[in-house]
């Protein structure tokens, strides 16, 4: 039964009170499922529910809520209801929680551990917000490189269901320090009696503990791990970070370009849980400055009054122009920003994305221009008194402005995250508002420089 069938069942159930039935439905649920039921259920029902899951499940699915249902059902649970979950929940899930909520409330659960658990947790919380360390889990297994297989094997077997995964197996020398990892399948096919030495490479990735959290997407996503060793400053293993973290923080990090590139601050919590206040706080800033740059744009619509006067039909190309360039500056900005996301471009790159932008946006100029300048064409052929006896002239003016401000605007928003990133800001930050902004102003001063040159004469 989907979550939609089950969920006035068990509403009904426990209104009255019939709590065998709430288990018997739930008990055989994935984790996942069970999670998205929970947060369906109204918050009274919420608390009632986890009480009669089963230890273990109920830990497990906790992971899988959202931190502020997470933090709600705290709240509705009691002590030990609470400290049974957070003793029994991975360690990472749960420095991700504890690093959502406010100190006190922190202080408050770490006291909940149990000693051993507390210092883990307390270690994972001790590494900078953003790092590997806040992501890695100490629960993995290591073997030494002198013990047979079947010794190895014995170990799994042993303490295999503490561990986060068994996909991999680290082997570390006699101080911790990680000098290999080995794929299950490995381990499982070669003979017993064989030494972990005698199957190991010496070929590994690794990743550090101080690390951005934004390397380890990158190396994930270049090596196609499901799991990757985290070590210290020393090379000694430390821990490990799952691919189901890792997809979290790419998540996150996705939602945070896409919201900076749109132009505004990136939001701290999802979209219906943020308050009005902080929904204007995180928008007004970027709009007050795209206004002053509109501003430039109104001063330079002044200083070619006289031209707009003598040849009111050029503001009708207005729009079309400062519009065009805006747009082939997005459309640059967004790809330099994405390939900078991805590690496909570097600061080493900005001189080849230069000439690849000035081919593609002067490419990109005459098909524009030459639409531009058909358009105006065929418009006076319909239409004879629209633009009179000088439509070519205006039409040659639209096309090479159109031309002048695409590739312009090609190229501003290619090298400005460059420019970003040079001066220690978010290259996301050079947003598409912000580029189409900037190639406004510019743009217009284009268009009229043109316009002065080509009519002079005949409207001008």
């Amino acid at each position: 039964m989907s979550p939609a069938q089950v969920q006035p069942k068990i509403e009904e159930a426990i209104r009255t009170r019939n709590f065998a039935i709430v288990r018997s439905l739930l008990c055989e649920w994935e984790p996942a499922d069970l999670a998205g039921l929970i947060e369906e259920l109204e918050p009274e029902d919420r608390g009632v529910l986890f009480r009669l899951l089963p230890r273990s499940l109920a830990a497990d699915s906790f992971e899988y809520l959202t931190p502020e249902y997470q933090e709600d059902l705290l709240k509705a649970l009691g002590r030990e209801h609470v400290a049974a979950i957070l003793n029994d929940m991975s360690p990472d899930d749960r420095t991700a929680l504890l690093e959502e909520l406010p100190a006190s409330v922190t202080r408050q659960l770490l006291s909940l551990l149990t000693p051993e658990e507390r210092r883990v947790a307390k270690t994972l919380l001790g590494y900078p917000e953003d790092s590997i360390g806040r992501l890695m889990t100490p629960d993995y297994l290591a073997v030494r490189p002198e013990w047979t297989l079947e010794e190895a094997l014995d170990h799994i077997r042993r303490y295999g269901d503490d561990s986060e995964t068994l996909n991999v197996i680290y082997v570390v020398d006699e101080r911790g320090k990680l000098i290999d990892d080995l794929r299950m399948r490995q381990v499982l096919l070669a003979p017993p009696q064989d030494k972990i030495a005698d199957i190991m490479d010496g070929l590994f990735v690794v990743l550090k503990a101080m690390d951005d959290q934004e390397l380890a997407i990158q190396v994930f996503s270049e090596y196609d791990r499901v799991a990757l060793p985290v070590i210290d400053s020393e090379g000694v293993l430390i821990g490990i970070v799952t691919i189901d973290d890792v997809l979290d923080v790419a998540e996150e990090e996705a939602t945070e370009d896409i919201q900076k590139i749109g132009g505004m601050e990136a939001l701290d919590e999802p979209y219906l849980q943020t308050g009005h206040g902080d929904m204007v706080r995180k928008r007004v800033g970027w709009l007050i400055v795209l206004f002053f740059g509109q501003m430039l744009t109104a001063t330079a619509l002044d200083f070619y009054r006289d031209e707009i006067a003598s040849a009111v039909i050029l503001v009708l190309f207005l729009p079309l122009i400062i519009a065009s360039g805006g747009n082939s500056g997005s459309q640059a900005a967004t790809m330099v920003i994405r390939a900078m996301a991805l590690g496909e471009v570097t600061m080493g790159h900005w001189w080849s994305v230069m000439r690849r932008e000035i081919v593609s946006g002067f490419a990109l100029g005459i098909v524009v221009g030459a639409v531009g300048f058909f358009g105006v064409w065929g418009i006076a052929v319909y239409r004879p008194e629209s633009y009179g006896a000088h439509w070519p002239l205006i039409g040659l003016t639209v096309g090479a402005s159109l031309i002048g401000v695409v590739l312009w605007g090609t190229l501003i928003g290619s090298m400005l995250p460059f420019v970003m990133r040079m001066v220690g800001a978010d290259p996301a930050a050079s947003s598409t508002p912000f580029v189409a902004t900037v190639v406004d102003v510019t743009g217009l001063l284009m268009y009229f420089s043109i316009a002065a040159i080509v009519l002079r004469g005949t409207l001008l």
